[in-house]
């Protein structure tokens, strides 16, 4: 395994471990940790925005790239997220549960659609 690999995967793991850890104190109330839950889930993001970074510079490549493109792309995977969120939200929290069901369908059809914004079509 190449160490670009296992930086970015130990990274990766702890990180998405993290985000996922806080979204679920933040979203389920029976826990009532809801501020811990956020802090913990902002720890995760940060450290895999950070693992973006330390990958692209153990590639050669810089850091960030402001185009077009670039911020389409990050554009597309916000509001991807936040759809999916605000989905998750009415069907846990607000008690809505086919209208969340459907906003979480349309967020996780965004996030889909990054696959070829991304990769290509070939």
């Amino acid at each position: 395994m190449k160490k670009k690999d296992f930086v970015t995967l130990i990274m990766s793991t702890i990180g998405g471990i993290l985000f996922a850890l806080g979204m679920c104190m933040a979203l389920l109330p029976e826990w009532g940790v809801l501020n811990q839950g956020i802090v913990i889930g902002a720890v995760g993001a940060v450290i895999l925005l950070a693992m973006l970074l330390v990958r692209r510079k153990m590639d050669g490549k810089p850091a960030i790239v402001f185009n077009a493109r670039a911020i389409g792309i990050t554009l597309l995977g916000v509001v991807g997220a936040i759809v999916l969120g605000v989905g998750m939200c009415m069907t846990m929290i607000w008690n809505m549960m086919i209208p969340g069901i459907i906003v979480g369908i349309v967020g996780i059809v965004l996030l889909l659609c990054l696959i070829p914004v991304v990769k290509g079509l070939e």
